[in-house]
């Protein structure tokens, strides 16, 4: 694996961790998250808003990787993001492509289906 390939694999393992303030540490200052279904989020406030927002009620994430490739500073993963929220087990196919500049992450884009979503956290 290459270190950009590496980079997005070790963010990946913190979001498990829940730890914003870890997480923060990954992004240039300029950083995007476009999260598909959302649009985009631009800087490192909103970005640490919007991952509050998404995993601050979960007890639990967890993510599994299907396959990752590189191509320069782009880094594409295929996963399955699994959160504990409210008790109930949401499993989320992702893919998502991260773009890496100097060591950081400049960008994340994740597309999935918000109805596999809306879905599973609204099921009672």
């Amino acid at each position: 694996m290459s270190s950009n390939t590496d980079l997005v694999r070790k963010f990946c393992a913190d979001l498990e961790t829940r730890d914003i303030d870890r997480l923060m540490t990954y992004f240039t200052e300029d950083a995007v998250y476009y999260n598909s279904p959302v649009g985009p989020t631009t800087g490192l406030a909103a970005i640490r808003a919007l991952l509050e927002e998404i995993g601050g009620p979960a007890t639990s994430v967890e993510i599994e990787f299907l396959g990752t490739a590189e191509s320069g500073n782009s880094v594409f993963t295929e996963r399955v993001d699994r959160l504990v929220i409210g008790g109930k087990t949401v499993e989320l196919p992702v893919a998502g492509v991260f773009e890496v500049r100097d060591g950081k992450i400049s960008s994340w884009r994740d597309y999935f289906d918000m109805a596999t979503w809306t879905r599973q956290v609204a099921a009672g």
